[in-house]
């Protein structure tokens, strides 16, 4: 397998808030969790990455080739899903798939109807007659139709229930099955990315905080609970220390976890820590 994506240094300036110096990379057949709270970069990056806004800085290789370079070939490369299918709502899906083909040269009219039985779509309906799971669904659809091997989604169960968030991950676990194609998922909602996610990318305020295979990103951290009061030097060694009547947590490196107690040592999960780290 090779390496689909890589981001080099991506830069982008705006009053106030700026990326900086973002690089991560993904190979092919996996899923990457891009995680962060509202207004860390993750949409931001996801556009300048795409020339969507022009970036201040940085490099961007799809499929081994320069992204800027390369733009109108690779296009057709890349499905972006940012959300449902919300355009045109009183139009049919198969009069937007009729349109959509036209503006890619790999389409495949045999590959998009058995997405359509696949995900139980009906041509003939509107897209303001579909629920946004299946607004999602018709969005994928269309990228998988156009043999797209790199699939950026941006938030795409956000606002969805969980029955509806738990099929759409077993799709994405289905659609890289082949080792060809690989997604880039962009969300605040951790425990999807649990499920699904080879991967982890954290930015915090514009900057890569980590990025890994899963494993290892969690060993990069150890949840630390206890009650009692602790000493200064101990709140100090702990990221995003919290206390309140129940007791203290907080991170800390592998290194300083030595200093607590087995049983106050636990393995964080991906929302814990998100909400420790923001506190520091």
């Amino acid at each position: 397998m090779g390496e689909i994506l890589r981001v080099s240094g991506l830069q982008k300036q705006y009053s106030g808030f700026a990326l900086k110096n973002v690089s991560f990379s993904l190979e092919e057949g996996y899923i990457m969790g891009f995680i962060g709270r509202n207004g860390a970069g993750k949409t931001t990056t996801i556009k300048a990455m795409l020339n969507m806004i022009h970036p201040d800085g940085g490099e961007i290789d799809v499929l081994g080739q320069n992204y800027q370079d390369n733009e109108l070939a690779l296009r057709g490369q890349i499905g972006l899903v940012m959300g449902g299918v919300d355009y045109y709502p009183h139009k049919k899906l198969g009069t937007i798939a009729e349109v959509t083909r036209r503006f890619y040269s790999q389409w495949d009219d045999q590959v998009f109807a058995d997405c359509m039985r696949r995900f139980d779509l009906d041509p003939a309906k509107r897209i303001s007659q579909l629920s946004q799971g299946m607004r999602v669904k018709f969005a994928l659809a269309l990228a998988l139709s156009h043999n797209a091997r790199l699939l950026i989604l941006d938030e795409p169960t956000s606002g969805l229930d969980p029955v509806s968030r738990d099929d759409l991950l077993e799709l994405f676990q289905s659609v890289i099955e082949d080792g060809r194609r690989s997604i880039l998922f962009s969300t605040h909602i951790t425990s999807d990315l649990e499920k699904c996610a080879d991967y982890i990318t954290y930015i915090k305020g514009g900057s890569i905080l980590k990025s890994g295979d899963r494993e290892s990103f969690f060993r990069e951290w150890v949840l630390i609970k206890g009650s009692g009061n602790l000493g200064n030097a101990a709140r100090q060694s702990l990221i995003g220390y919290h206390a309140n009547a129940f007791g203290y947590s907080g991170l800390a490196l592998p290194k300083d976890a030595e200093r607590f107690p087995p049983e106050c040592r636990h393995q964080p999960n991906l929302e814990e820590i998100m909400i420790h780290m923001e506190r520091e």
